[in-house]
C-alpha cells in the first residue's frame, strides 16, 4: 500500500510515525503502514457468498444461496477475534464474498471493537440500507471500503449486474449520512483505466475522503485477466495520472487520501519523480518508504477464509498454512515450518537468487520484491520477477543524483 497523498502531496512526515514509536497498537489508521512491528492486518473472508459476480474476484465468490462454504460460526468468529486481539493485530477487515450477507456481521463488528481492534468492512456497497448503516454506526465501525471499478456502464459490466453502480452509490451515501468514514476501491485494468478522471470527479462531487487504486492481481477469477492487465508503460501513465489528479485536488483544498495497492514499485517511482521536483521532500519520502518496507504478504497482512483456512494474504487462496479450527491464527502465523511462510518472512536471499530484476534493483529494501503471487502466476516461480514492475533498467540500477 503506497500513500500517494501522504508521500507526493506531503500530508505525512516521518516524525508523525516516530511520535508513536511506530507501534501498530498506538498508530492512527492512516499511519499504520509505517509501523515497526508489522503486526498483521487480517482480512477475514467471512463468506464465499455474494450477490454480484465480479469478473476479477480473487475469492471466486458464488451466489447468495450457496451453502457449501463450511463457514465459521459466530462463536468461531469470536474465538478468532479473541486470538487476533491478544496477538496484537491492529485491524480486522471483514470481507467476502459479500460480508453483508452474514447476518452476524454487526454482532462480530461490535465484538471486535469491544476487544480493542479496529474493524473495517470491504463491500460492494449494494446491500447497505439506511437501517444497516445506522447499525454499523452504532457499533463504532471505523471504515467502509466500497468497490467501484468505473462509472455506471463500466462498473456494472465488471460487477456482472446492471444497477450495481447506483445501489453502491446509495449504500455509500447511507454511510455518509450516518457519519461513517467511507472510501472507494478501484482495480485498474485496460478496460477501466480511462475512467480514472471520472472517478476523481466523483470523489470530489460526493465528498468521498479516500480511494485506493488496486493494481490487478492474477488470483481467483483475476487469473483469467492477465491479458487485460496494463503494460508497464500503461502502468506508468496510470500512476502519473493518479499523482497529477491527487495533486490537483490538494492544490484546490480537497485533501482526499489517495493510495495505490499491490504494486510496490510505485514507491520508488514517486521518490524518483520527487527528486526532480523537490529534493527535500524526496528525502523524507525515502525515509517513509523505508518504514513502509514494501510488500508485507505473510508478515503485515494475512487472511482467514470462510472455512477457517489461513493464507499468506487474500490472494494466496491456493496455499493454506493451517486452519484456525485446529490451531490458533497466532500459532499458524508465527510457525515458519511451512516453506512459503518462511520464505515470505525472509525473502531477500530467495529473491536475489531467483529474480533477476530484483537482484539488480537498488530499491529491493523499500519494495521487498513486490507481489509474489503475480510472479508465480506468470512464471511458476514464486521468487521470480513480478511482471507488473514497470521500473526501467536505468531506474533500478543507476544511482540517483541526490
Amino acid at each position: 500500500m503506497i500513500g500517494i497523498s501522504k508521500l507526493y502531496c506531503g500530508t505525512v512526515e516521518p516524525s508523525d510515525a516516530l511520535r508513536y514509536n511506530r507501534d501498530s497498537k498506538r498508530l492512527p489508521s492512516h499511519l499504520l503502514q509505517f509501523s515497526a512491528d508489522k503486526k498483521p492486518v487480517v482480512v477475514w473472508n467471512m463468506t464465499k457468498r455474494c450477490n454480484l459476480r465480479c469478473v476479477h474476484c480473487y475469492a471466486h465468490a458464488v451466489d447468495p444461496e450457496f451453502s457449501g462454504g463450511n463457514e465459521l460460526s459466530t462463536d468461531e468468529g469470536k474465538e478468532l477475534i479473541d486470538d487476533l486481539a491478544a496477538f496484537g493485530s491492529p485491524v480486522i477487515l471483514f470481507s467476502g464474498g459479500e460480508p453483508l450477507l452474514r447476518k452476524d456481521l454487526v454482532e462480530l463488528t461490535k465484538y471486535a471493537k469491544e476487544k480493542g481492534m479496529r474493524a473495517v468492512i470491504s463491500t460492494n456497497g449494494t446491500l447497505i440500507t439506511k437501517e444497516k448503516a445506522k447499525q454499523l454506526k452504532d457499533v463504532g465501525l471505523s471504515y467502509v471500503g466500497i468497490s467501484l471499478d468505473g462509472m455506471e456502464e463500466i462498473n456494472d459490466f465488471f460487477r456482472g449486474q446492471k444497477g450495481a453502480f447506483a445501489r453502491a452509490l446509495a449504500g455509500l451515501k447511507n454511510c455518509q449520512e450516518e457519519g461513517i468514514k467511507v472510501g472507494l476501491r478501484f482495480t485498474v485494468n485496460k478496460h477501466n483505466v480511462s475512467e480514472i478522471p471520472a472517478i476523481f470527479e466523483l470523489l470530489e462531487r460526493e465528498k468521498i475522503p479516500r480511494i485506493c487504486f488496486y493494481h490487478l492481481v492474477y488470483s481467483g477469477r483475476g487469473s483469467d485477466m492477465v491479458a487485460e492487465d496494463l503494460t508497464p508503460e500503461e502502468s506508468r501513465k496510470a500512476v502519473d495520472l493518479i499523482l497529477e489528479k491527487t495533486a490537483d485536488l490538494h492544490a484546490r483544498g480537497y485533501m482526499a487520501e489517495v493510495l495505490t495497492v499491490d504494486n510496490h514499485c510505485d514507491g520508488p517511482y514517486i521518490y524518483l519523480r520527487l527528486l526532480e521536483e523537490d529534493k527535500k521532500r524526496a528525502a523524507e519520502v525515502y525515509e517513509l518508504l523505508s518504514m513502509n518496507q514494501g510488500n508485507s504478504t505473510g508478515v503485515g497482512i494475512g487472511c482467514v477464509s470462510w472455512d477457517g483456512n489461513v493464507h499468506p494474504d487474500q490472494f494466496w487462496r491456493h496455499c493454506t498454512l493451517g486452519n484456525i479450527r485446529e490451531r490458533k491464527f497466532s500459532e499458524i502465523w508465527t510457525d515458519t515450518s511451512h516453506p512459503l511462510m518462511k520464505g515470505l518472512k525472509y525473502r531477500k536471499e530467495l529473491l536475489l537468487a531467483n529474480a533477476s530484476k530484483c537482484a539488480r534493483c537498488q530499491w529491493l529494501d523499500v519494495c521487498n520484491g513486490n507481489f509474489r503471487v503475480r510472479a508465480e502466476a506468470t512464471s511458476g516461480n514464486v521468487w521470480g520477477d513480478d511482471p507488473a514492475c514497470y521500473l526501467t533498467e536505468e531506474e533500478i540500477t543507476k544511482k540517483p543524483d541526490i
